[in-house]
């Protein structure tokens, strides 16, 4: 009998083989990793080569739509959300790819005085940098976003130039853009190790081989104490598992809002791509830990807190939800800069729930960082070291 080939799959292909050597190993796919990249190769960086356990987009930044502000109380993060929110405008020419930029604004809901007076000291700040910010009144806030009740806040903040974009088209476009340049991008190849001799790196260790690098850049997001521990450098993150639920389809159809957060419950809600809500609450009851699984047990305080400031989506029952990891610092603040102890070990990494928001401006300084130019900003205070002996942390209050 014949052979039938036409039933017979084609044999799996092997992924290609690590090349023995590279000028830079950035560790992380997720957005930090990828637009370090792209600026890397943009700037003529020759044979860099992402390495990433799992695939594009599948860690802190595979949810479905993330954030984009400058709306913070640190002048630093102030200057990185500005800056990057201009790189989000511009997305579609550099690097080429649509985003899904939507300019809603951001709307923080203020329910205590005091909460009201930090936010209009921080706004003071924000105009002073340039950003569009300003302290509303409690109608203003429900003109913009219909769903507040205005008895329920003292105050608004509002800024009408943030956002939110789609992360894994805009990971996907840096990456694309990065190999387009030459980079090489390599998925489901973990790191197990990395080599170093009299504070020099030598290698970079994976399950797929091995791979001599005098750079590294750490960009592995809620992994990466574990990578920074391989190379005898300290890196102060924990993973925290943050949950979504998607509403689906809402009929009649939800108004067109700003992002809109409750200060005091961090319980927040927007549109999404789909006629629907984004529904999402950091609880405090959540420990520490690399579980994403999605639960409902979240949703009670959410509840609780909509019933207070948002009545009409108390009731509201999610259609799906997605669960992902916050990388998470002691003081809330991202990891930026080189390692004081193992030369060429750059790190971008712990940025609490706004890396996102952040990549584009955080690619370009890890860029100059290694090229030995001067960063439009000083990041010294965001070093790791900050956390040791009498250097000081950096407390940011507008974390959600």
């Amino acid at each position: 009998m014949a052979h039938d080939t036409a039933r017979t799959p084609p044999p799996a292909s092997a992924p290609p083989p690590l090349p023995p050597s590279a000028e830079i190993v950035v560790i992380g796919a997720g957005v930090i990793g990828a637009a370090i990249a792209f600026h890397l190769a943009e700037a003529g960086v020759r044979d860099v080569l992402v390495l990433e356990r799992d695939t594009p987009a599948s860690g802190s930044s595979g949810k479905p739509i993330g954030g984009v502000r400058a709306q913070f109380s640190d002048p630093l993060n102030i200057r990185l959300g500005q800056r990057s929110l201009r790189a989000w405008h511009d997305f579609a020419v550099r690097p080429g790819a649509d985003v899904g930029l939507e300019t809603v604004g951001y709307l923080f809901l203020l329910g205590r005085d005091e909460d009201a007076a930090a936010f209009r000291e921080a706004s003071a700040v924000q105009r002073e940098l340039g950003v569009r910010s300003r302290v509303i009144s409690p109608r203003e806030a429900h003109e913009l976003c219909p769903y507040i009740d205005p008895a329920a806040i003292v105050a608004a903040a509002w800024s009408p130039d943030d956002g939110y974009a789609l992360p894994r088209a805009a990971v996907l476009g840096y990456l694309r853009a990065a190999q387009r340049l030459g980079a090489t991008v390599r998925t489901r190849c973990t790191v197990t190790g990395i080599d170093t001799d009299g504070g020099t790196l030598q290698a970079v260790h994976t399950t797929a081989g091995t791979v001599r690098t005098r750079t590294v850049v750490c960009a592995a997001g809620a992994w990466s104490a574990a990578v920074g521990a391989m190379a005898g450098v300290p890196l102060p993150v924990t993973p925290l598992r943050r949950q979504i639920a998607l509403t689906g389809p809402i009929v009649p159809h939800p108004p067109r809002i700003p992002f809109t957060l409750d200060f005091a419950s961090t319980l927040y809600f927007h549109n999404d791509t789909a006629d629907g809500l984004v529904l999402g609450l950091s609880d405090t009851r959540q420990e520490p830990g690399f579980g994403r699984d999605f639960s409902e047990e979240w949703l009670e305080p959410f509840r609780e807190a909509a019933a207070r400031c948002a009545p009409a989506l108390a009731g509201l029952e999610p259609m799906s939800g997605w669960a992902g990891l916050y990388e998470m610092t002691p003081d809330r603040n991202a990891l930026i800069g080189e390692a004081a102890n193992v030369s060429r070990f750059l790190y971008a990494t712990g940025f609490s729930g706004h890396g996102f928001l952040q990549a584009p401006a955080v690619g370009e300084i890890v860029r100059d960082l290694w090229l030995g130019r001067e960063p439009f900003l000083d990041v010294g205070p965001l070093a790791a070291t900050r956390f040791e002996g009498t250097a000081s942390a950096r407390p940011e209050a507008h974390i959600i």
